[in-house]
């Protein structure tokens, strides 16, 4: 069974299957709907049901309060229609690549921490993959199942995704690559996904906030905008448990060096003795606020501010709650979640 979805406010229709989210059948489609998480963690995709009923499914709640639920809000991405609808939801300005499945080769993996792998892979030479800075890919494994991770790199480096993969005890997949995976590998990924990217049509400054491996999207970014001789001024916050987990330090410290509109400030929240440490120390969203109401910041409003934050789920999912209550318009917080798989899976 099929319906019809109408999106305002502009009346375009597409026709959604009954058991795929109203988001997968809108990107099938070809509309521009803001994503992140795609599993109900970001609250990216959320649009006011006009008309219609939907199946919520399963959600944080922080994504989607009680309240906006009886105004009629729902994630697109866990919503099921369970008839016609009519949305009032706003589609992206500029046009993103469609994403499309492909085969990609393991060039080589370089261990940048004890738990942290970056996975260099290459697509055919005659299928160069078009995406922007920030995006994701996932995997298709044999079993059907998938596994996202985002791009470390910036499309012009050469045609190799850069991939910064964080070995999760239990799990199938990162095991594989940490330890089976070798040269030469050929995988499946769909390509490029995601709406996680670098807004250009205003100049405000920029909040940018990873915790540990939410580090590599932001990577992409920042080298898109040193190689666009993009100005905008960059505030880089990267939180981590202890200093090793910093596992690329250095490079942010030289991009702090080469280029006086950006900033590194790096935050852990369980610094050892061993790391002899007398910065910045707690929840990195927490760290933001702080300078804030320091006046480390040349504004002491956040909402002159775009804020691009990746990382854990709960890590976001306070930056977002905390930042908007400060007053950041929601439309200015751009999210990446990073959501594991269960171990054995």
């Amino acid at each position: 069974m099929a319906f019809q979805i109408t999106l305002l406010p502009d009346g375009d229709t597409f026709s959604a299957k009954a058991y795929e989210t109203v988001l997968d059948s809108a990107v099938q489609a070809g509309h521009q709907i803001p994503y992140g998480c795609r599993n109900g963690t970001c609250g990216s995709c959320k649009a006011r049901i006009v008309s219609g009923e939907v199946d919520y499914g399963e959600y944080a709640g922080s994504a989607l309060t009680d309240t906006e639920k009886e105004n009629g809000k729902a994630l697109l991405c866990c919503a099921l229609p369970l008839s016609d609808l009519t949305l009032e939801a706003r589609e992206q300005p500029s046009h993103l690549p469609q994403p499309r499945i492909l085969p990609a080769r393991v060039e080589r993996k370089d261990r940048l921490a004890d738990d942290v792998i970056a996975l260099f892979i290459k697509p055919p030479s005659n299928q160069n993959l078009e995406f922007k800075a920030g995006q994701y890919i996932e995997f298709l494994l044999k079993d059907g199942k998938r596994r996202a991770f985002s791009l470390s790199n910036a499309p012009h480096i050469d045609h190799t995704l850069e991939l910064h993969i964080r070995l999760v005890e239990g799990g199938l997949f990162t095991e594989q690559v940490f330890n089976e995976m070798p040269e030469k590998t050929i995988l499946r990924i769909e390509a490029p996904l995601g709406t996680f990217y670098l807004r250009e049509e205003t100049q405000k400054p920029i909040i940018m906030v990873a915790g540990g491996t939410g580090f590599a999207p932001i990577k992409g970014l920042v080298e898109y905008m040193i190689h666009e001789n993009i100005q905008r001024d960059v505030t880089l916050y990267w939180g981590a448990r202890t200093l090793k987990d910093l596992y690329m330090a250095d490079l942010p410290k030289a991009w702090a060096k080469d280029h006086p509109n950006i900033k590194f400030i790096p935050v852990l929240s369980g610094a050892l003795a061993t790391d002899n440490w007398d910065g910045k120390t707690g929840y990195v969203h927490q760290a933001v606020l702080d300078d804030f109401e320091s006046g480390n910041f040349s504004s002491h409003q956040i909402d002159q501010f775009e804020v691009y934050c990746c990382g854990a789920p709960v890590m976001v999912e306070s930056a977002f709650k905390t930042f908007t209550a400060k007053g950041l318009p929601e439309n200015a917080f751009f999210a990446d979640i990073f959501s594991y798989a269960a171990p054995n899976t």
